[in-house]
């Protein structure tokens, strides 16, 4: 399957719940209309190609009903993905309370996920961080629970880390910016999205 093969209408992402206890995956960024939407939709597609039934959704800090950027449908229908129907929404605590991994654009974003839910926590982290951390563990062990390899992704975290900002953690804005910034910012989701998938599920048969 090429990189931008069509996949059938992945508005809000939902890869089948394939377990009672499987909440899924939430994706968090400011206004959810831009970088959240497109990181759910990305990785929902990667996990597709891994026969991989997990949900996967997307939030926000702020806004609520508001349509994508045209920019991002644009940008997303050049990976043969349909967003024109999502509409935005706000994490609430019991989204952040029910989801078993919250993946968040910035470390602002990641904030707001453990103020808002504190028992989040060990399972929230910025996109880039995740990759970051799930890279230097080793991807998810044949067999192993994705919670067990989240657990030891998290393991000697600080909370520290939520401070600030950092280029390190964060994945730029593109709204208000040209059509080229957009497509930036998809081209990098896209490929931290693959790479989290790589490490967190294409290796572990069988695929929960």
């Amino acid at each position: 399957m090429s990189d931008k093969e069509d996949i059938p209408h992945l508005p809000e992402m939902c890869a089948q719940r394939d377990s009672a206890d499987s909440f899924g995956i939430m994706m968090l960024c400011t206004g959810n209309l831009c970088r959240s939407p497109m990181a759910a939709a990305l990785l929902a597609r990667r996990l597709a190609v891994l026969g991989v039934k997990v949900p996967v959704r997307s939030a926000g800090m702020l806004a609520y009903g508001n349509p994508p950027f045209p920019e991002v449908v644009s940008v997303m229908a050049s990976y043969g993905i349909e967003i024109a129907s999502h509409r935005s929404r706000i994490a609430s605590a019991d989204d952040l309370a029910g989801a078993s991994l919250v993946l968040a654009m910035t470390r602002e974003h990641l904030r707001y996920a453990v103020t808002t839910e504190p028992g989040s926590w060990p399972r929230a982290f910025t996109l880039k961080e995740i990759v970051r951390r799930g890279e230097h563990i080793g991807p998810r062990r044949p067999g192993e629970p994705l919670d067990d390899w989240i657990e030891r992704v998290h393991a000697g975290r600080d909370r520290m880390s939520l401070l600030g900002y950092s280029a390190e953690d964060d994945v730029a804005d593109p709204a208000g910016g040209p059509l080229h910034a957009y497509a930036e910012t998809a081209d990098l989701l896209d490929r931290l999205v693959t790479r989290l998938a790589e490490l967190g599920w294409a290796y572990a048969e069988p695929h929960p």
